[in-house]
């Protein structure tokens, strides 16, 4: 790990969609767990911090275009060079179920693809949500290692629905022992109270917006929890002691708002 920006050249440049890339990395990450991150500099612009979409031997990043920064991040072509540093945070253990279901909303879908690779051999049940079938990103990854079940909210892929409603009756068929979740934390909040129902443990990755990436600032605060290093990975037991989980959120320089200003202030 390194906490000072150690430049990696692109090895290669994916366009999921046309809001979605995935950024190939010549260096690998050597130790990074599923659900960890790494702080991405564009010098000139920012730095932001990234989840690791690919571990298989090689190291990724996957970024869906919303600003200047991202804006930056789709420039870069096969030869560029960006700093990293990390990787960071508190990952999924993927040791921790027998029979495991992995939930994905949108874009959340990059930290888990890796976890679902590793979990190929227990073949977990694999929830994806997205408003169209244009929107997915990995569903051939996804459906090599377990089956897949699709929620649009138009109906133009699988169920007309959301991921969260599909995950109840998954459960109870499948007998899931531990659910893996990332997306909007409006759908995350539904899988802790489905999962907290059935009596069935929960990792949930949560989003805030940081700066330091190691725990120093607590601009990601939550509860008292720092998510670049207590997460972004949190446990069932950790969730239900957050008071702010699914309601509240910092901006840039810390004042608490609800979830709704947040995402309308990260747009």
């Amino acid at each position: 790990m390194s906490d000072m920006p150690v430049s990696n050249r692109v090895r290669k440049v994916v366009e999921e969609n046309k809001e979605v890339k995935t950024i190939f990395l010549e260096e690998s990450m050597p130790g990074a767990i599923p659900g960890q991150f790494v702080m991405v500099w564009l010098p000139g612009t920012d730095e932001k911090p990234l989840a690791l979409s690919c571990l298989n031997g090689e190291a990724a990043i996957t970024v869906q275009r919303k600003g200047k920064f991202t804006d930056g991040i789709f420039r870069l072509k096969k030869g560029s060079y960006i700093g990293v540093r990390g990787p960071y945070g508190n990952g999924f253990d993927a040791d921790a179920c027998t029979k495991p279901c992995i939930i994905a909303g949108g874009v959340g879908i990059a930290p888990l693809a890796p976890l679902a690779e590793k979990l190929a051999k227990k073949k977990p049940v694999v929830i994806m949500g997205a408003s169209n079938e244009g929107k997915f990103i990995f569903r051939e990854r996804m459906e090599k290692v377990g089956k897949v079940e699709y929620a649009t909210d138009d109906g133009s892929c699988g169920r007309k629905c959301f991921a969260s409603d599909m995950l109840e009756g998954v459960v109870e068929k499948e007998g899931i022992d531990v659910v893996y979740g990332c997306g909007p934390e409006l759908m995350l909040k539904r899988v802790f109270e489905i999962c907290k129902k059935k009596r069935v443990g929960c990792q949930l990755s949560l989003e805030r917006y940081m700066h330091c990436g190691f725990g120093v600032c607590g601009s990601c605060a939550v509860d008292g929890y720092r998510v670049c290093v207590d997460g972004p990975v949190f446990s069932s037991k950790q969730l239900e002691k957050m008071t702010e989980f699914g309601k509240f959120a910092r901006l840039k320089y810390g004042k608490k708002v609800s979830l709704n200003e947040y995402y309308r202030w990260r747009e």
